[in-house]
């Protein structure tokens, strides 16, 4: 509604209209009956819904979504959940200043696509996102958000937190600056742990704010740009703290993070003696006690990871690998030669840059898979040609030792090679591509691998084995790796549903990719007719491909063939790419496309009836839910002169076609296409 406008607009429009020259100032009341004769309060109070539902009465797994206030434009809300009986801190973003890095950004023309900032918040289980605004030295910054504080296991759910409960309350609000181009790539700007406990100190419960947001990764020493901040506390505060008195217990609470933090750094150094002294040769091996952040600093690998609960969005753990799997894959950028970047993102870092490097996605794979009850291990080590790599292990209460890669969505069986067995003898046979590995951790437990050899291939996972793995103290970790052991930990995030509209995406890609089509076509000569009715039943070999790509499981082939198979004209055939893309950019899609053979080909078609067929999915559904974008599936067929069917990629159809001729089964990548002569 842009509410702060209007009233702005209106009280200049008065205090030019209503005050006479001898009058020094309006009173409030005056004030009041303007916004009232403009139908601003009304305006408001319609927007408003003040919930007064006992809290008591709710289930402990659905709070209520919290409040941000948006553009109605791009969101309409139904209901506003405003409890009266709760404490909000207001949270606005004035605008900014000195993003120098955008000094010569040349002002955007109305309709221009420009890149963009947008400004994502984390605090106590609610996140938010603001509005999208042009990149610029200066850029127009103006949202508010209202955080509840009143949240969780602070006594007497209907009683309103104090100030003296709320000063007991560490938890930061998180923000992150993410810059989007033009061409939807997003870069990670800036990550900020905002202490906002100084407004309980402030005079009405107001204060406001200059925040200095610093580069990420190499850069986290250099300034990228300032915010400026207004927090308040809604209801008012009856009784404001002294500032001293604010001062003393953040400094109390610093000086006691600092003091855990030392002492697990002396426990570290002395874990790390020890096992050198087993064998001196560990010292090449990959064990990563620590880990830089995005900003730089130095924490337990093991804070990291935390149990993370998906609600209804995920529902099985193979869901979370498949939701994990599609997140962008992205190393972290270095200036100049040297190597790879040292950086493991926070977890709301990678979910709102929607990608990130291998150790982030195995980080928030295993977070989900701990939060279905699996026993799961990030595991530190090496791919082909020693690249370093992590992945993720899951031990069964069978001895099951299973293998899950992030990046791929593929899950791996791990049956130890027995070095000590003869030569002639039968020894399983790998399929992964990992090849070293140093440690493994979760949230609660760090093992060091203490084997002859840390080749994974000879490995023996029995982790309560001290012989083969050698573990941290638990206590010593817990004490800086526990929820709420240091106000340094950065609190974990909850999953979203999506902001897409599937359905909306999938028809204008669609529509996006036949217009490219097209106007590829017609730039060779050729004309174009599309065939609604065969592109729509192109629809259950899409969900057939994602249902295998999340459960390896094939189904519903048998009936997609058989309606090819009536679709299709005699004397015609029938050949189709399959593709799966992460992103949402046609133009992109389509290049990607033309650079294969097979695709070139059937885009390039001729014939005397040419007529191809497209059919885009996002699989982002009722159980599938993508974070601020979704993976697309692609298909593209057209008519040629045989008859042919397409297969899902794990069908193998080995016999001979109709009428006794020979069959050719061609391998595209995982996909088979089958040409009956």
């Amino acid at each position: 509604m842009d509410v702060h406008g209007r009233i702005r607009e209106i009280l200049a429009e008065t205090i030019r209209e209503e005050l006479a020259p001898d009058q020094q100032q309006l009173s409030t009341e005056d004030l009041i009956k303007a916004l009232k004769r403009r139908g601003i309060i009304d305006d408001v109070m319609k927007e408003l819904n003040f919930v007064t539902d006992n809290v008591d009465q709710e289930l402990p797994s659905s709070p209520k979504q919290p409040v941000c206030f948006t553009d109605r434009q791009s969101t309409l809300l139904k209901k506003t959940n405003i409890d009266p009986t709760r404490r909000y801190l207001y949270l606005q973003v004035l605008g900014g200043k000195a993003f120098l890095e955008h000094l010569q950004e040349p002002e955007p023309l109305p309709g221009q696509a420009c890149s963009t900032f947008t400004l994502c918040l984390h605090f106590r289980n609610q996140r938010f996102r603001s509005k999208p605004v042009p990149c610029a030295c200066e850029p127009d910054f103006h949202d508010g958000f209202l955080l509840e504080v009143h949240r969780e296991n602070l006594g007497d759910g209907t009683r309103m937190a104090d100030s003296t409960t709320m000063l007991s309350i560490s938890d930061p609000v998180h923000m992150v600056l993410i810059k989007t181009d033009i061409f939807a790539e997003t870069t990670l700007v800036a990550s900020y742990f905002l202490e906002w406990r100084s407004v309980l100190g402030s005079e009405n419960g107001v204060t406001n704010l200059t925040v200095e947001l610093m580069g990420v990764g190499t850069e986290s020493k250099v300034s990228v740009g300032i915010l400026n901040i207004k927090l308040e506390m809604y209801p008012p505060l009856n009784q404001t703290l002294s500032q001293e008195v604010v001062n003393t217990q953040l400094a109390l609470e610093r000086q006691k993070t600092a003091e855990k933090e030392r002492l697990f750094l002396v426990y570290a150094k002395q874990w790390w003696r020890e096992y050198l002294q087993i064998r001196p040769s560990h010292n090449s091996r990959l064990v990563k006690i620590f880990a830089q952040d995005e900003n730089g600093i130095n924490r337990p690998v093991c804070s990291y990871v935390k149990p993370l609960r998906a609600g209804r969005l995920l529902d099985t753990p193979r869901q979370a690998a498949r939701f994990v799997n599609v997140l962008g894959y992205e190393r972290a950028p270095v200036i100049g030669g040297g190597g790879k970047q040292e950086q493991w993102c926070t977890l709301l870092a990678f979910l709102c840059r929607n990608k990130g490097d291998c150790e982030d996605h195995a980080n928030l794979l295993c977070s989900l898979l701990l939060g279905y009850g699996l026993e799961a291990f990030v595991c530190v080590g090496t791919k082909a040609k020693g690249v370093p790599h992590a992945w993720v292990m899951t031990c069964g209460t069978d001895g099951t030792v299973t293998f899950w890669d992030s990046l791929t969505g593929h899950r791996y069986l791990h049956k130890p090679i027995n070095p000590d067995e003869p030569p002639a003898a039968e020894q399983p046979k790998p399929l992964y591509p990992y090849r070293t590995i140093g440690c493994v951790f979760n949230h609660q437990t760090f093992l060091g691998n203490c084997q002859p050899s840390d080749s994974v291939e000879t490995c023996v996972f029995d982790l309560n084995d001290e012989s083969k793995w050698k573990p941290m103290n638990e206590e010593a970790v817990k004490s800086v790796c526990a929820p709420g052991a240091t106000t340094s930990l950065p609190p974990f995030p909850p999953l979203c549903a999506s902001t897409i509209d599937a359905s909306v995406t999938s028809n204008e890609i669609e529509m996006q990719l036949r217009l490219l089509v097209s106007e590829h076509r017609k730039d060779l000569g050729l004309t174009t007719v599309w065939e609604d009715q065969l592109s729509y039943l192109l629809s259950p070999a899409l969900a057939s491909y994602e249902f295998e790509r999340t459960t390896s499981i094939s189904a519903g082939n048998e009936e997609f063939q058989d309606a090819i198979r009536r679709a299709v004209p005699d004397g015609h055939t029938f050949k189709g790419f399959p593709i799966h893309f992460v992103y949402r950019n046609a133009r992109r899609a389509f290049a990607t496309c033309l650079r294969s053979p097979f695709c070139e080909e059937i885009i390039c078609c001729r014939g005397d009836q040419d007529s191809l067929y497209t059919q885009s999915c996002c699989l982002q559904g009722e159980r599938v839910f993508l974070l601020f974008q979704s993976g697309c599936l692609l298909l593209i067929f057209s008519f040629i002169c045989l008859i042919a069917l397409a297969a899902t990629p794990s069908t193998v159809l080995n016999r001979s076609g109709e009428g006794g001729h020979p069959c050719l089964v061609h391998d595209l990548r995982g996909s088979h296409l089958f040409f009956y002569y």
